[in-house]
Formats: structure tokens, sequence, C-alpha cells
């Protein structure tokens, strides 16, 4: 049965492993020995797995990963470009690969899957299925001598599994980056101990019925883990709340839309921003987004503008991203420009085509994905920036909530 650090840690917060390697040299194989289950189909014929398999799992003293199964990178089949693809999306995600090899097996297509994570920089290993038990030859060997490796026969008996595994898991940890291991908290730098936290929370369609939305389940938790008060209110009791306080709070983190609200309310002299700028700081490159502010007033009619969001959900009627921010831009320029939406996994290659994107704080996705997304727009010399900080601009109060990360920037 799984426990519950496997059940309820968001994949967002995991480290995400990507598996890859040729058609049928096992990397299936490998997923189902890493987890103990048959969570990939096995099988001799080429090019079974059609789309990247996730797997979360509890991986001891790595804590909650994500384990991704993807599709051969040889791929020849009628889907050979689909399923080649997304096992290329897996790469932005990835925060450390294990490549699979077949002994005595080394062509271009290994070649490219380390030319693939070195321009990401991502660290990884090699696993050697002897399943024929050859024994290696100088030339293969040379190839990856300098790197981690396990040479081992995936399909041999359970017993040696344990040990196989505390093999993997001490090569994983020599290379993986503290980064990856000790995720900065979100309160980093701009909350501390016992102290003082009001969260306003707008319960609007855009908040699952019974539930909050992820972000401000997220912050809650962090703040509790540094044993800081939190106390929640909506928009609509924020006076009341703080009237009752003996005094006043350290800081105060709303929903970007309520902002202008908010701050007709709380004191001058305490700190706030929201649940979005907070994300940006802390998975994404905070200078980049604030420079891809300046973008806003550069925009004309004939401009597009990409809402590039990382999860894919049923739009509202007042959804954040794809009505509200539509239309209070259209109202600061005094003109209507052309939106575009990307959801979930879908990011878009022709990024030149837009003048602006405004990405969500990304609570759905981790950080490697999130920051290879920047650089990619970075990278195509498209201004990029985040929900919380479009809103406030337009608002007039973005020199105020950006004002807790100034001095870290």
């Amino acid at each position: 049965m799984e426990n519950n650090i496997e059940l309820n840690t968001p994949k967002s917060l995991r480290i995400h492993i990507g598996i890859f390697g040729r058609t049928n040299v096992g990397k299936s194989t490998l997923v189902n020995y890493i987890s103990g289950q048959d969570t990939s189909i096995v099988s001799s014929i080429a090019g079974t797995t059609t789309d990247s398999v996730y797997k979360s799992m509890e991986l001891s003293p790595l804590g909650p990963v994500t384990l991704i199964d993807t599709a051969g990178i040889d791929d020849i089949s009628d889907l050979s470009k689909e399923r080649i693809e997304r096992t290329t999306k897996v790469f932005d995600s990835t925060d450390v690969a294990i490549i699979v090899l077949e002994q005595n097996v080394w062509t271009e297509y290994e070649k490219n899957i380390i030319q693939q994570l070195n321009d990401k920089n991502t660290p990884f290993m090699f696993v050697i299925n002897n399943y024929k038990k050859e024994q290696l030859s100088t030339d293969f060997t040379k190839n990856f001598s300098q790197y981690k490796f396990i040479e081992t026969e995936l399909s041999q008996k359970k017993e040696y599994r344990e040990h196989f595994l505390a093999t993997l898991k001490q090569h994983l940890l020599s290379i993986i980056s503290e980064d990856v291991l000790n995720l900065q908290p979100l309160t980093q730098n701009i909350i501390k101990s016992f102290q003082t936290v009001v969260m306003v929370v707008p319960l609007d369609l855009g908040a699952p019925k019974g539930r909050l939305i992820l972000p401000q389940v997220q912050m809650i938790r962090a703040c509790l883990d540094i044993n800081a008060i939190v106390i929640i209110t909506k928009e609509t009791e924020l006076k009341q709340t703080l009237e009752r306080l003996k005094d006043k709070p350290d800081i105060v983190i709303c929903d970007s839309q309520v902002v202008k609200k908010v701050l007709d309310i709380i004191p001058k002299d305490v700190a706030f921003t929201t649940f979005s700028i907070i994300f940006s700081s802390n998975k994404s490159d905070f200078k980049t987004m604030l420079e891809g502010i300046k973008a806003i007033k550069n925009l004309k009619p004939e401009s597009k503008v990409l809402i590039a969001e990382a999860c894919s959900h049923h739009a509202s009627k007042d959804d954040i991203g794809r009505v509200k921010i539509p239309k209070l831009l259209s109202k600061y320029l005094g003109f209507d420009i052309k939106f575009d939406v990307s959801s979930g996994m879908d990011y878009p290659k022709n990024l030149e085509q837009y003048s602006l994107i405004i990405h969500c704080g990304g609570c759905m996705i981790n950080k490697k994905q999130m920051i290879s997304r920047l650089n990619y727009a970075v990278n195509k010399n498209v201004p990029i920036t985040n929900y919380g900080m479009v809103i406030s601009f337009v608002n007039n109060t973005l020199d105020r909530v950006i004002q807790p990360f100034i001095k870290n920037i």
C-alpha cells in the first residue's frame, strides 16, 4: 500500500527522474524494477511505450520522486514523430536522468540524449541492462567511464533488487544538485519563524468547492513548516480580522485578483505581496519576470500575447488567465490585442510570434520545467512575466507587492 507521502506530495514538489534510451533497451523494465510494481507495459515489441508514463513513489533518502518512463528516442513507428516530441518535452522537467543502455551498443542516439541533457545542465547516470550476459568491451565502456553507472540484469531475481536500489540511490545522490534535493521553501527570505501571516483568500469561481487552490494550500503548509502563525480570511472580512489582532501582522499575502481591495485596508507599513508573485520568486528568475513587465508599454493593436498555464483546467467565466488578465490589459492599453492560450504540457515552439508571455505561478510544474520555459523565451528574445506582476502593474500596485523581494535581487 502506498504511504501518505507518496499519495499526498504534489508532483511539482517531487524530484523528477527521467528514464531515457533507445527502444527495447529496458526502460520500462527499469521503472517497474525501481517501483516494485507493473507501472509500465513491458514487451519485446519495440515501441511499446507510446507516451511518457509517470509513476510517483517514495525513494528514500531522496524523498518523494516521480519516475518518467519515456518512448524510445530511436522510435521509427508510424507515431514516431509524436512519441519523440513527447519524450523531448520530458527533458524540460527532468531533474536527474537515467540513460538505459544495451550492453556493447553505443549509437548516435545515446550521444543525442547526452547532448540534450547537457544543454539543460541535467545530471545523469547510466544503467547497463546486461540481459545478454556479455562482457563489456573496452570500446563500449570508454564512452561513459567518467560517469556513474550500474551494470545489472533487470530481470534478475527479486532478492537482488535491494542491492540494486541501494547502489542506484547512492549514485543519484552523488550527482543531483543540492538545490533539487533541498528545495527553497516558499517562505524563503520573506517570512520568519513565529511571524504573523495574514492570507487573504477570495472564494470565487476559481476555487474548487470545499477546497482552496493549490498555491494557497502550499503557502499555508510552508508557513506552518517554519512555525509561522497563519491567519486566513476573505477580503470581505479582512478589515474586521485586522481590528481583532493585538499587533499588526508581519506580512499580508493575497490572491492577485483582490490586490486593490486589500491595499485599501492594510496599513502602509505592513509588508504585502501575492501568492503568484511568491511563486514567481520561488520557481523562476524573479528579475527576468520583473523585466518582462516593461514589454506591456510597447504593445500595439497588432501584438500577440501568450497566456501560459501550467495546468489543464475547465475555464470559468471569470478565469484569471483567460478572462480577467485580457480584460485588464485591454482596459490599460485602451485597445484590444490578440491573446493565445497554452495549457498543461503544451508550450509553443514558435514563441517569436509573441510580444509578451504571461505565465501563471507554476504551482503544478516543478522548478526545472518552469526555468526551462523561461530560458526558452529568453533565448527567443521574447519578454516573459507573471500573472501577479501583470495584475499589480495595471493596478499601479507593483512597487508595493514586490517590495519584500527587492533586497534579494
